[in-house]
């Protein structure tokens, strides 16, 4: 399997470092050949080629099985006319990597940010190539202006392909799991973006007459996240709301450095963690790997299903036991789970905790 690796700002090279370490000791375990590539994006790129974001490294990306993007310090970077390209939703709109899937679930034996005896498993199916977000809605062009200095618009763009497509991966995952969607939306207001997307997902459910359903405002889904969030296995969203909702159900089931991400399309996948590039501790081994750690994993699931690749799938499953087996000790956890333990470290025990 060839990955390509793309550190980019922050912590991010100390967290692919990380994910790379344990993919390392899987491969030994498993035999899954892995062939690592290094690129270039964020900071490095802007200061070497003069942008964030080469449009020959999209390309490259493009011939690889699977890739790992670091976390990238997008709101520091320059204008893009000056070459401060938002990596993310390059890779999201040149790759078409539409599926941004972000589980969340609790730990018996980590403390959650949850009312006592709450627990969570679910996952939020986030539409992420089009929606509020101006850099990923145009053809051409960005979709916010300001006819005056005292007056900015904002184009939002929902369509029913993308819409129709998010709600079916959300209804396949679905079947893999408790057979419920929750289509999340503000169509009390957003009569025609919003009803559109509502519109598509029911015309979807039909296609998967197993699985129940239901549909739920995006303000009462924050309240039904923190009260009652047994009742949510799968979450289908645009991409404003799943962003939001998604940094709410990973605090509360314990942290965002904890939870897991891809970007996915239909013939590529990206890990991803969740979480920011947290500037403020890079090169100080302080930052928490098990987002990124987790969404390798995630990715290897991908490729083990799109691929028919079984052993894959063992090994992703590995990965998240293993991780597990670390955290569970109070004296080998990140400092910002109450532990010592280094980034560096940390990526050690849990390649040492890898078996077949």
């Amino acid at each position: 399997m060839r990955i390509l690796v793309l550190p980019c700002d922050g912590i991010g090279p100390e967290i692919t470092s990380a994910a790379v370490t344990v993919l390392n000791s899987l491969d030994k375990a498993f035999g899954l050949d892995f062939e690592f590539d290094y690129e270039e994006v964020g900071f490095t790129s802007l200061e070497k080629y003069g942008t964030t974001l080469r449009q020959e490294s999209l390309d490259r990306a493009k011939t690889y099985d699977g890739i790992i993007l670091g976390t990238q310090s997008h709101a520091d970077y320059p204008a893009p006319e000056k070459g401060g390209r938002n990596v993310s939703a390059g890779f999201r709109i040149g790759l078409d990597l539409y599926a941004n899937v972000r589980p969340a679930r609790t730990r018996p034996f980590l403390t959650s940010n949850m009312k006592e005896g709450k627990t969570m498993d679910l996952v939020i199916m986030r539409e992420a190539t089009e929606g509020f977000y101006p850099d990923r809605n145009m053809t051409r062009g960005w979709g916010e202006v300001m006819p005056s200095p005292d007056m900015a618009l904002s184009t939002r763009k929902i369509t029913r392909h993308c819409s129709e497509r998010i709600a079916r991966k959300a209804f396949e995952l679905a079947m893999q799991r408790k057979k419920k969607v929750t289509a999340i939306h503000k169509a009390n207001s957003f009569h025609m973006t919003d009803g559109l997307f509502l519109e598509a997902v029911r015309t979807v459910a039909k296609e998967f007459p197993e699985v129940q359903l239901d549909d739920l405002l995006v303000d009462a889904s924050t309240a039904h996240l923190v009260r009652n969030p047994e009742r949510f296995d799968v979450l289908v969203a645009t991409n404003f709301y799943g962003d939001i909702i998604s940094d709410l159900a990973s605090e509360l089931s314990g942290s965002l450095g904890l939870a897991g991400s891809i970007m996915a399309s239909d013939t590529h996948c990206c890990a991803q963690a969740q979480h920011g590039s947290a500037p403020d501790i890079q090169n100080q081994d302080k930052a928490n790997p098990v987002s990124m750690i987790l969404s390798a994993a995630m990715m290897l699931a991908w490729y083990a299903e799109k691929h028919n690749q079984p052993k894959f799938l063992k090994a992703a499953d590995e990965i998240g036991r293993a991780v597990d087996e670390v955290l569970e000790n109070p004296a080998t956890r990140t400092p910002d789970l109450g532990g010592t333990c280094g980034t560096k470290a940390f990526a050690e025990k849990v390649a040492a905790a890898i078996r077949s």
